[in-house]
């Protein structure tokens, strides 16, 4: 519940769905799990990504993309990454990444142990 978009309910959803998260290799394995990843297609090596797969648990990935909006519309100072990426591309193309990034985020917690930090706290701690 330390990541910003994740509640109670993601929180609780996210470890009974991903259950021992070492069973995934890496969080975009997980993120595809979830249906949060592009789908990939091609042929001769030329590799077309489309939206996304939509397979997977549907009520967690409903949580995180909801999660990911409540963030977007509501933070006070955004993420450069996240601006940046609403400059190039559609809201709702930003929202699932962000939630693709909260479910791998959420892949890293679980798979090692550790607790959530945000990286803009240590930047600002730095400078």
């Amino acid at each position: 519940m330390q990541i910003p978009g994740v509640g109670l309910l993601t929180a609780t959803a996210a470890v009974a769905t991903i259950g021992d998260a070492k069973v995934f290799s890496s969080g975009r394995e997980c993120a595809a799990f979830l249906g949060l990843v592009p789908r990939q297609s091609g042929t001769g090596g030329k590799v077309r990504l489309s939206g996304i797969t939509k397979r997977g648990d549907v009520y967690l990935r409903k949580l995180l993309v909801h999660g990911a909006r409540a963030v977007l519309q509501h933070a006070k100072q955004l993420d450069p990454w996240l601006e940046g990426l609403l400059a190039r591309r559609p809201f709702n193309a930003v929202v699932v990444a962000l939630a693709n990034k909260t479910a791998r985020t959420i892949w890293a917690m679980l798979a090692y142990g550790r607790s959530y930090e945000d990286r803009r706290c240590h930047a600002q701690e730095g400078a």
